[in-house]
């Protein structure tokens, strides 16, 4: 239907372009072109997509625009350069009006194809749109940037609206409507905000589909203990806020261990039903030994200087960059271990994922992807393989592209689609898993 509607317009924007020598003819006919070139920009694509989310119809209606700039352009350059051989030298006149006149046209829609689409998408990402700008003037280079803003906004149409539908085949049957509530519980150096869900598009597909979702709320840098202290009072707010028995809690990073620690040594144990981590270094972080014990105590301690007094002024009561990376060591964890069995009553797995390309963790997972593996071997740009399974069932995830499956990929961080792993639908079915197995 897409590439059905791009050729229509593409059809459409090529004749308006080079109507120049039928207007010359018939003036009359712009009273039929001049609507036809309005209703193009103000709504062509818009209706493609069966969406209710106006931002993908946005997306769909610049992506549309965009594909029949190029093919208009295309037929626009073959029908100028026949045009000039006819018209040169005697009637140039006719060649450089009707130029002009494409030119124009087609300014108008690439500009409002571009527009649209640097707004509304959520998958060309900064260094595409970088590049886009930086490309923009430069012969050639503006046509491969082209191709790839337009590669990402067409997979970004397809993919949004097949999941859209798919939600909606799937809506009556809520497979996210657990028994108890579910808890979100965030990493180290992150907050929960309303501003920036750290867990991206995550928390809207499982709510789509049934889910009722709470989150931690705790600080981004304090000791297992005290995140595990300030998790216990949320998880006692959300049962006497919801009437629940019990909490579902999916955990990511540090998180798992805050909980791990609420869970063995605050007895909350009676309030969890379920604990999931995700991308947890429950046997620690080697590679953080390591570089806490080479880097000078005046760069760490300027480093965790920095760091706190900036969460302080954004409301943080007691951040403490350096006890929270301490607490992720190797040995810290080892020591944790001892203290944190697990528990008995609650149903535990973890989940764990391998980046096999570095280049594809952002920034700076590309960098300590090659430290962690340096020192433990395969990991997801922060921790490795070995620190990821705990409980009665694990679950490693690897891309079935080259890329691999990222830190923060596993949480939708960056909000990027690639092939090879869903991650929506991926807490779809780790959710709904739970709802099957009664928690």
């Amino acid at each position: 239907m897409l590439v059905f509607a791009c050729i229509l317009y593409a059809a459409a924007i090529s004749f308006l372009a080079n109507s120049y020598a039928i207007v010359l003819q018939e003036p009359q006919s712009l009273f039929f072109l001049v609507p036809i070139f309005l209703f193009i920009n103000i709504l062509a694509g818009c209706s493609i997509l069966k969406t209710k989310r106006k931002s993908l119809k946005i997306c769909c209606h610049g992506t549309v625009l965009l594909v029949s700039f190029c093919i208009s352009i295309l037929i626009s350059v073959i029908y100028h350069t026949v045009l000039f051989i006819k018209t040169m030298p005697n009637n140039y006149m006719l060649f450089v009006w009707s130029l002009v006149l494409c030119v124009c046209v087609n300014f108008v829609i690439f500009w409002n194809g571009i527009i649209c689409v640097y707004l509304t998408s959520t998958q060309l990402g900064i260094k595409i749109r970088v590049i886009g700008i930086i490309c923009g003037m430069i012969p050639i280079a503006n046509l491969v940037a082209l191709f790839f803003i337009i590669k990402a906004t067409i997979t970004e149409c397809l993919v949004e609206s097949k999941k859209e539908k798919i939600n909606e085949q799937r809506h009556d049957l809520k497979i996210c409507a657990t028994k108890y509530p579910i808890l979100l519980v965030h990493g180290v150096f992150f907050r929960d905000t309303k501003y920036f869900n750290y867990w991206g598009r995550i928390p809207g597909e499982l709510e789509t589909n049934g889910a009722v979702i709470f989150y931690g709320n705790h600080q981004s840098a304090s000791s297992v203990a005290d995140s595990a202290a300030e998790l216990k009072a949320r998880i006692i707010e959300i049962l006497a806020e919801t009437g629940a028995e019990k909490l579902n809690i999916i955990a990511h990073s540090k998180g798992g261990l805050d909980c791990r620690y609420a869970i063995s040594k605050l007895g909350i144990g009676d309030k969890v039903a379920s604990l999931t981590t995700i991308n947890t270094p429950h046997n620690g972080c080697l590679f953080a030994d390591c570089l806490l014990s080479k880097i000078p105590s005046s760069i760490k301690n300027k480093v965790a200087d920095t760091y706190n007094s900036t969460l302080r002024k954004f409301g943080e009561s007691n951040p403490d960059f350096l006890t929270a990376v301490n607490d992720l060591t190797d040995s810290a964890c080892k020591q944790l271990n001892t203290e944190m069995p697990t528990p008995q009553g609650i149903y535990c797995q973890s989940v764990g994922s391998v980046l096999t390309k570095a280049t594809s963790g952002k920034f700076p997972l590309n960098l300590s992807y090659h430290l962690v593996k340096y020192f433990s071997g395969e990991n997801d740009g922060l921790v490795d393989e070995a620190s990821f399974k705990w409980g009665e069932n694990y679950i490693l995830l690897s891309s079935t592209e080259k890329r691999g499956i990222s830190h923060g990929d596993m949480i939708d961080l960056n909000r990027q689609n690639f092939k090879g792993f869903d991650v929506r639908e991926f807490y779809v079915n780790l959710v709904s898993d739970l709802k099957n197995k009664g928690f």
